[in-house]
């Protein structure tokens, strides 16, 4: 059964904390394949391909970010979800910068990683047969989840390509961040605003002067074509 909601990565040099997210990933049906060292893992990716990472940022050999970093250098999009022991912004920014898609704070529920796994790849799979976004010089494939921004593709992790939809599928409306991250990151999290600005700039910088996403200072953000 596990096999067939796909394979699962768990990067973690912590036995105990490895054991415990394996059995329950593998009670929700995902197959599971540990790592504890990060040179291992990155092997072990390209060989298995996994549907996700959950990566521990501080594991030996290569860290976390690192790992992270090689992986998105080497256009390598599989969806990471980072583990670490510490609270600091300035680790969960950089990891969103790397294009990582989501980020947990140790100690933290198992029930809540499993659910957050599940909502990851709900968001990087999509339904099949929707049709195309457009806006301006910006192209959502949403079937294939392809982005072409000036008549260029364009590489998006699964939650820049869900956050740029919910933008570009109503012009002109402003989404204040606590919505975004209620209806991209599936939280209600005031604490977490900072993740949405990562993650627009991370688009900006990507889409370039195609990008028709617009700050609304003091609220949020909207997606125009002016």
């Amino acid at each position: 059964m596990g096999e067939a909601r796909g394979l699962v990565m768990v990067v973690e040099d912590e036995p105990h904390i490895a054991e415990l997210e394996r059995e329950y990933l593998k009670a929700a049906g995902y197959g599971v394949h540990v790592e504890s060292d990060g040179l291992a893992a990155l092997a072990s990716v390209k060989r298995l391909s996994p549907v996700l990472i959950v990566l521990d940022v501080g594991v030996p050999g290569i860290d976390g970010v690192e790992l992270c970093r090689r992986l998105r250098a080497q256009e390598d999009w599989t969806p990471v979800m980072f583990v670490t022991a510490r609270d600091d912004e300035v680790d969960r920014v950089l990891g969103l910068e790397l294009g990582g898609d989501d980020y947990l704070t140790k100690p933290f529920s198992p029930r809540e990683l499993v659910a957050r796994v599940g909502s990851i790849l709900r968001r990087h799979h999509g339904p099949p047969t929707l049709a195309p976004l457009s806006l301006g010089q910006v192209v959502l494939h949403r079937d294939s989840r392809r982005v072409e921004a000036g008549g260029r593709p364009v590489e998006l992790t699964p939650t820049e390509f869900d956050l740029l939809a919910e933008l570009v599928a109503s012009p002109g409306r402003v989404f204040s961040r606590p919505q975004l991250l209620a209806s991209v990151w599936g939280q209600a999290d005031y604490g977490q605003q900072r993740t949405v600005d990562v993650h627009v700039a991370q688009l900006r910088a990507k889409l370039g002067t195609a990008c028709p996403i617009r700050t609304v200072h003091g609220i949020g953000y909207r997606a125009d074509d002016t």
